[in-house]
Formats: C-alpha cells, structure tokens, sequence
C-alpha cells in the first residue's frame, strides 16, 4: 500500500518511505501476482477476438472456438504473472541513506530485499514531479495529487510510478535538498496543475435522439 513520502531520521540512517511494508520473499511475491496477472487476458482481449473472428469465418465450430480461446486466455496468463511478479519484486520500498546526518552511501530497499549500498556519489539527482487533476465544474470526484520520484544514478535511472500524496511536495523537496545537498546530489521539483476532461457525449446516441425528434415533428 502507497503512502505518502517521507523522510525517517534512525540512528543508522535517514530513510526515504514510499511504500508501506516489509521485503518479502519471492515464493510469497509469485503467490500474490497471481490474482492481478488475471487481467492479462483483459488487456489482450483484442487479438484474441480477432483469432476468434477468423476461426468463425473460416466456419469453425463454436465449441472449438471457446477451447481454442481459453487456450490462448490461459497462454496470456501464465506469460502475464511472471511479468508481474517481475514488476512487484523490483518495487521500491524505500531508499536508506546512511549514517544518518551526512549520508556517504545509499540503497535501494526493494520488496525482495534491500540492493546493495552504493556511493552517494553515484546518485546524481533526485527528480520530483507534484501533479494535480482538479475536477471539472460539476464533477462529482475530487482532485487528485500525486507525487513520480526519479532517481538519476551514474548508471541508470529508477523511476517510480505515481504515488498517492497529499502532503507538502516544496516541504520534502526542501527536506531532501538538506540531506543530499552537500553530498552534490540535485533536487529538481517540477509542479503541474490540470483539470480534469469532461465526458464526451455518445455522438451516435445525440444523433439518433435528433433523427427521432425529426420524425416525431412530421
């Protein structure tokens, strides 16, 4: 579950918190991938529609075109979970920087389990992007905010998905920019404001209402 990011002072070290939770193993993380990984064939449901469409043009039997589709929705599973369980496993729990007042090196903490400590200096800059969706005029739902942190290392980049974040971006910016400034890392926090799309009205239905009304009035 995502929280909001934070940065904990302990005694061996300051950590930067955006998942809650705890590494786990990687037999629990296959087990619990199982469930999303059903929504594989979701995503896929186009081709598999298409294969479908061909199988009854070219006058296959309804009963061999459900086997063969719940072969290839079973196919799209077992390739979709190992993605998945992929995607969990190389999740960031938190970053460490250590010791705790002036931090010399850092780690990634995975839900697997922690990377290896790395140089501070490795780490070249920490990108923060702050997003607002506010609702549009008459819009039921609430704004929603977001935080996307980015890791610019020597090596590569880690870049998180969007967050749920309801707190102060400029706060932690400004806490991150303390910690890791005068190890040279940069903080860049970038803010975008949006509102939300309006639903677009079902052009076919608006038309088909007109032509009813024309008829009507004849």
């Amino acid at each position: 579950m995502a929280t909001d990011p934070l940065l904990r002072q302990g005694p061996d070290s300051t950590d930067l918190v955006l998942r809650r939770g705890s590494p786990t193993g990687p037999v629990l993380i296959a087990l619990t991938s199982a469930g999303p990984a059903l929504l594989t064939p979701l995503y896929l449901v186009v081709p598999t529609l298409v294969v479908a469409f061909w199988m009854t043009l070219a006058g296959a039997q309804a009963s061999t075109v459900f086997v063969v589709v719940g072969v290839i929705a079973g196919l799209e599973f077992l390739l979709g979970w190992p993605v998945v369980a992929f995607s969990r496993a190389r999740s960031i729990l938190r970053v460490e920087f250590a010791p705790a007042g002036v931090p010399a090196s850092l780690r990634l903490v995975r839900t697997t389990g922690p990377d290896d400590w790395l140089p501070i200096d490795t780490l070249r800059e920490v990108r923060l992007t702050h997003e607002v969706v506010e609702p549009y005029e008459g819009d039921p739902k609430p704004a929603v905010s977001t935080l996307v942190l980015e890791l610019v290392l020597r090596e590569g980049r880690e870049r998180l998905d969007a967050l749920p974040f309801g707190g102060d971006p400029q706060r932690l910016a400004g806490a991150l920019e303390d910690l890791l400034g005068p190890a040279g890392v940069l903080v860049e926090l970038r803010s975008e404001r949006n509102t939300r799309s309006r639903p677009v009205p079902n052009s076919g239905w608006t038309s088909g209402g007109s032509a009813s009304a024309g008829s009507a009035g004849g």
